[in-house]
């Protein structure tokens, strides 16, 4: 399953080391066991990035994955958001890593898809089916999004469905996207990260000064305090 392990480098960001194994990576997918016109899809989406000015194509990049969350490439942003659910699957994804060897460091979140790619690439052929099977709506989401902004990075997607042995029904999921509106413009972004207004006191407390809340008397200590002025001119003694 070498061609997973160049799935994730596609999906990666983009270097000058990508680029300058562009006949090594078109050398595994043509040995590698997908079909002709997947072969040939890929194989040319590989070619056209690898030719492009580096700094275009990482533009390119960061304009599809780096801005909005439509097209991110961490699975379970799209399964839990940002819920706790979320955190417990990353503990279990990190055990199975574990469990095969593989060590994450610090700054590694185990759902990020060309990382997750790269683990597969080492499970076998049946285990990589079964696994991209349990994430191919994940992974048709994200090719019928890149799709609709006529994205070449929609090949990617495409290929990883093939492998999955996927049957879902893409005609079915570009009908329910069609109404989305796009997250990655300046105001969708924008509003994203607007902060919420800050607020202090109870919220049903009414606006009046006298509704903020005072220690009472008894419970006051600073007016028994007693205060003691120093002369700082004269010597200690």
């Amino acid at each position: 399953m070498q061609v997973l392990s160049v799935l994730s480098h596609l999906l990666d960001y983009p270097t000058a080391e990508l680029v300058a194994a562009k006949a090594d990576l078109q050398a595994i997918v043509e040995q590698s066991a997908l079909s002709a016109n997947k072969k040939a899809t890929l194989s040319r989406f590989i070619d056209t990035q690898c030719n492009k000015d580096l700094m275009d194509w990482q533009s390119e990049y960061d304009g599809l994955f780096e801005r909005g969350r439509a097209l991110g490439l961490w699975l379970f942003e799209h399964v839990h958001g940002e819920s706790r659910d979320r955190g417990q699957a990353m503990v279990d994804l990190i055990e199975q890593y574990k469990q095969a060897g593989l060590e994450l460091s610090q700054n590694e979140l185990p759902d990020y898809i060309p990382l997750f790619l790269e683990f597969l690439s080492t499970q076998g052929e049946d285990n990589a089916k079964h696994w991209l099977g349990e994430v191919e709506h994940i992974l048709a989401l994200l090719l019928c999004r890149l799709e609709k902004r006529e994205s070449d990075y929609s090949v990617v997607f495409s290929v990883l469905l093939e492998i999955a042995d996927s049957q879902v029904d893409l005609d079915a999921l570009r009908t329910q996207i069609n109404g989305e509106k796009r997250d990655d413009t300046k105001q969708a972004i924008d509003k994203e990260w607007e902060e919420e207004a800050v607020t202090f006191g109870a919220p049903d407390a009414n606006s009046c000064p006298s509704s903020v809340n005072r220690p009472s008397e008894s419970q006051r200590k600073d007016q028994y305090v007693p205060v003691t002025w120093t002369d700082f001119n004269q010597q200690a003694s």
